[in-house]
């Protein structure tokens, strides 16, 4: 018999191209459940700013989801959704909804003309609605036009030396001679904006935008230098413009500099894509009222101690003493300098030599059967020690 009951919190990461956070913590919750019948399990899908930040967000807090039909990355209309919490008051907008990768076919890619535009036209219909607060998350972008494009949309003039309007994407803003604020949505000045990314690049240089993240966008390496100078044109002027320096804050370089016009008229700052979900979530009391952290990602390697889910969630569990396991599809060089953050175990899901695309596949069984063979043995030692179950 066991004397109280075991709580675990399910709080994973996606599995990148086989399962999204909800996803992978429906099958963390079904294995568990059936392998510690006795326990009680709470589920809160996590995210760290990127793709699926807002259904995240939603499923924690509720709201509701809107669809609007926008610009895509490359001008033709897309079908973007964005969420509203709080009765409205806060929306939650993915850049990667209007102006993602994913929206850009590989053989399609040209980050030259790719335009964050769409994800204005967002903003812009957050705005109508009576936003007080808009939360951008900045993963996954097609574009590298330091949110010209995004700007645009709410009103910012981009002009050449002919006064006439700039095109959209990188490539124009070669051209970009005088900047006019004058009809930028003025219900800008009046809303909180916060920028949720986890990356700490600037907007230019060795570590920019575009030399670290333009090659998976479709940047050839002999338009690297071209690409860069164009940025830190755009960026320059709007230093100018507003009277702050913008162009070396960490994390400007995230989604092509996406933020720049933003942090330059909007006052919006960034932060922490994994903080920011995990205050709204309300995530650090929960993990104190649990017994154990079941979490996981797609790949857990060296990367994982930096800024991702799984190194946020170690860093709360360490103030309540909480243990932590987590699952993944795969584990890389440098996964053990997790154990030193507080990781109590890690576990494969694979149960064997497969293909990628049958492991891919299969994702939701093996996550399901793995996290039963966890459950199994945390009952066992519950059972063992009633009087207080394992920690």
């Amino acid at each position: 018999m066991i004397a109280r009951p075991f709580h675990v919190l399910i709080a994973p990461d996606s599995f990148k191209e086989s399962m999204s956070a909800p996803e992978a913590a429906a099958a963390m919750a079904a294995g568990w459940s059936a392998g510690f019948p006795e326990s009680t399990c709470r589920v809160l899908p996590m995210a760290d700013g990127g793709e699926g930040t807002a259904e995240i967000l939603r499923i924690a807090l509720g709201g509701v989801a809107l669809n609007r039909r926008v610009r895509g990355p490359l001008g033709a209309p897309v079908e973007a959704r964005y969420t509203l919490l709080d009765s409205g008051k806060t929306a939650v907008i993915e850049l990667a909804a209007a102006s993602g990768l994913a929206l850009a076919p590989p053989a399609q890619r040209d980050p030259f003309r790719a335009s964050t535009y769409g994800t204005g036209e967002l903003l812009r219909d957050a705005l109508k609605r009576g936003a007080a607060q808009i939360i951008l998350t900045l993963g996954g972008s097609a574009t590298n036009d330091g949110g010209a494009g995004l700007a645009q949309a709410l009103g910012l003039s981009l002009r050449d030396k002919a006064g006439c309007e700039l095109a959209p994407g990188a490539a124009a803003l070669a051209n970009l001679h005088s900047v006019d604020a004058s009809n930028l949505d003025p219900r800008l000045s009046q809303v909180t904006i916060t920028i949720a990314c986890d990356v700490t690049n600037p907007l230019c240089g060795p570590n920019g935008a575009t030399r670290i993240y333009g090659p998976q966008k479709g940047v050839l390496p002999g338009q690297v230098e071209e690409m860069d100078r164009n940025l830190n044109h755009f960026g320059t002027l709007l230093e100018g413009l507003s009277g702050r320096s913008l162009c070396a804050i960490q994390g400007m370089g995230a989604a092509g500099g996406a933020a720049l016009p933003l942090v330059a008229f909007a006052l919006a700052k960034l932060e922490s894509g994994f903080d920011l979900v995990a205050r709204a979530s309300r995530l650090e009391e929960a993990i104190s009222e649990a017994d154990l952290v079941l979490t996981g990602e797609g790949s857990m390697d060296r990367q994982s101690a930096q800024g991702k889910v799984i190194s946020g969630i170690l860093g709360l569990a360490s103030h309540s003493d909480t243990g932590v396991v987590a699952l993944a599809g795969q584990l890389g060089e440098g996964c053990d300098s997790l154990f030193a953050l507080g990781l109590t175990a890690v576990f494969s899901i694979a149960p064997g030599p497969r293909s990628l695309d049958k492991l891919l596949a299969q994702a939701p069984q093996l996550i399901e059967n793995r996290a039963f063979n966890v459950a199994r043995c945390y009952r066992h030692a519950a059972l063992r020690c009633p009087r207080s179950g394992p920690q």
